[in-house]
This record gives structure tokens, sequence and C-alpha cells, in this order.
């Protein structure tokens, strides 16, 4: 792509007067989907938007492009890192700090904020790397693609 061509998903954020009212609504690639499930999963629908993440890939996990089946592993990968580090870890802070000791809660939350900060800004890199059309590989737990 040269620095003066348009990237793939400026169709989507074109002004609303440059589409026609009769075309038919077209979805975003998958793995900008799969980004945005990975970002709705931590910032606003924990849960149900890892439910619909799992569903997205499980149907895509074979016949999509390789760039899509990509950024679906590594959206699944890191939903799964993101909830045990956030889950199980302030858990584990939990039981060894004890609930009743200050330090315990100033710990955690320090712990969470950061953590949490951390996985979202991940998850945006990984949604502009979909938006671009380019890979994406997750720290640590990521898929790397053959392309």
């Amino acid at each position: 792509m040269t620095l003066l061509s348009s990237p793939p998903c400026a169709k989507w954020f074109a002004p609303s007067s440059a589409k026609a009212m009769n075309e038919p609504f077209e979805l975003p690639p998958l793995a900008v989907q799969a980004a945005a499930l990975y970002l709705l999963n931590l910032l606003l629908l924990p849960g149900l938007a890892f439910a619909a993440l799992l569903v997205l890939w499980w149907r895509n996990r074979l016949s999509a492009s390789l760039l899509d089946r990509g950024h679906l592993a590594n959206a699944v990968r890191g939903s799964l890192l993101a909830g045990a580090m956030l889950v199980g870890v302030t858990l584990l802070i939990l039981l060894l700090g004890g609930f009743g000791q200050a330090s315990t809660w100033v710990v955690l939350i320090l712990y969470a904020v950061t953590v949490h900060a951390a996985f979202v800004l991940i998850g945006v890199l990984m949604l502009v790397r979909a938006l671009a059309g380019q890979p994406f590989h997750f720290p640590l737990v990521g898929v790397k693609d053959e392309s």
C-alpha cells in the first residue's frame, strides 16, 4: 500500500452522502469483528462479547483467510489470557493478602487498573492492525501467521 492510497477500511468510514441509500449493509472483515469483540469483552459486555467471539471463531476457524484466522485466534487467546490474569490473579492477591488488609486493596487496585489498561491498549493496537489489513501477534500467547 502506498502512502497516498486509501486503507482497506476507508469505505466503512465514508460520509453517508457518498453511499447510496439502497446499497446493502456490508459487515467489516472478520479481523475487525474479532478485534472489536475483544475490546467489547474488556470494556462493555464481558462474557457476552467473549461468547460472540467464540462463536465467530468457531464458525470461521477453517474457512477464513489467513489474516482473519490469525486475528480470530489471537483475539480468543488474548481474551483467555486477559480473563485469567484479571480474575485469577485478582483472586490470588485477595487470598494471599487477606480481605482486611489495606495494603492488599492498594495492590489489587493498582494491579487491576494497570493490567486492564494494558490489555485495552493491546486491543486498540489489534483493531488498528485489523483495519489496516495487517497481521497481529498477541504478546505471550499469540499465534503468528505465515503471511
